[in-house]
């Protein structure tokens, strides 16, 4: 795999670490999670990882994790500013013994600035990239797309990305360096088009009222008549004709399709059109047409729609669980994702200890004092 070879030290936090951890693990890389001691996890995004449980708290567990980093490739850590140096863990330590390590810290604002070690969630973070004042619809606040934007394509994403561009330069200097993932930078920098394209005229109307932010009746999701739901993204004007087919609507008693002042009324039009047939309907109606329309599926739908099955685009792992299988596609080194369950806390302490030069008695004593803890897997029956 493409990563192969590469060892990963993984500081368990919320969602975006862990999203970039698996990253790494699913396209080969060697990634260990260290957990905090007498704790449960809710790490859902654990898959292909260890755990190894340790006390940072205490001298011996941050010793620990610095043999750890000695002879690994990447640290990422999830903390605000200054707790890692508090530690006695902060990139001066750890490049100072390990100067080829690449030491990735994700967090909402960043190292530096006025917030950098304020607390916050992808809802904060997205309202002060100024992604936050785009999402919504006419006359209604503005609303977070659940925590996919910052969380983890701003911060899980993009912290991967860096982490892989910080290896590939390593293999012309020989040198690790530090990444500085803001959450609020990365969702700005993923919204790029959308800051350098103010000056268009699909953006000069109030949030709502615009091409891509469901101003547009081509460009938004009508109900069906059993409830569910169609999108609809006819915006070039031959996809639009589609659509209008499609719909069975007269073309000529339909007002033009740039008409920003009859959207609304166009829209009502759509809407009672899309009522009277059920999501089935609709969906052999579009289907292998470029109108530009398909099914709002559920999870489980999406799961099983013929495209996807088709492409395999989702895992099944040995408890049931379904999620989606890595991407981009590549053709020589794919990823190769585990199936099994995700790690327990601590189950693999003495396992990845050992492989990292530690003793058994080196183990045992770390065990006695309360450092690390080594957790037998409960049963899944």
């Amino acid at each position: 795999m493409a990563l192969a070879g590469i060892r990963v030290i993984e500081l368990a936090g919320l969602a975006p670490v862990p999203l970039c951890g698996m990253i790494l693990a699913d396209f080969g890389a060697k990634v260990v999670r260290i957990d905090r001691t007498r704790t449960a996890t809710t790490d859902v995004l654990g898959r292909g990882k260890r755990s190894v449980a340790l006390n940072l708290k205490k001298p011996g567990g941050v010793e620990v994790l610095k043999q750890l980093c000695n002879q690994s490739d990447v640290l990422i850590e999830p903390f605000r500013t200054g707790v890692m140096e508090k530690l006695g863990l902060g990139p001066e330590d750890i490049l100072g013994q390990n100067p080829k390590l690449i030491y990735a810290r994700l967090t909402g604002f960043g190292q530096s600035g006025l917030y950098s070690r304020n607390a916050g969630h992808d809802i904060n973070y997205i309202a002060v990239s100024g992604l936050l004042s785009k999402f919504g619809r006419k006359g209604e606040n503005p609303y977070a797309p659940l925590n996919v934007v910052a969380d983890f394509a701003g911060g899980g994403v993009m912290c991967a990305m860096g982490i892989i561009l910080a290896l590939y330069e390593r293999i012309q200097s020989g040198k690790g360096q530090v990444i500085d993932a803001s959450m609020v930078e990365g969702a700005a920098y993923c919204s790029s088009w959308l800051w350098k394209s103010q000056q268009l005229s699909i953006w000069n109307q109030q949030r709502g009222e615009n091409l891509l932010d469901t101003g547009a009746p081509f460009y938004e999701t009508y109900k069906t008549s059993d409830g569910k739901y169609m999108a609809v993204g006819a915006l070039e004007p031959h996809f639009y004709d589609q659509l209008i087919e499609g719909l069975s609507l007269d073309s000529t008693k339909l007002p033009p399709q740039m008409s920003q002042s009859d959207w609304p009324e166009l829209k009502r039009t759509f809407t009672e059109a899309f009522a009277a047939k059920s999501q089935e309907q609709w969906t052999k109606i579009f289907d292998g047409t470029d109108a530009c329309v398909t099914p709002v599926l559920s999870f489980q739908e999406a799961f099983s729609h013929p495209h996807n099955q088709k492409r395999g685009s989702f895992n099944t792992d040995v408890d049931g669980q379904v999620s989606p299988r890595p991407a981009p596609l590549l053709s020589r080194t794919p990823a190769i994702i585990s199936l099994e369950r995700d790690p327990e806390v601590g189950e693999h302490t003495q396992l990845v200890l050992t492989e990292y030069g530690f003793t058994k008695e080196q183990i045992n004593k770390l065990q006695s004092n309360g450092i690390i803890e080594c957790n037998t897997p409960k049963s899944h029956l």
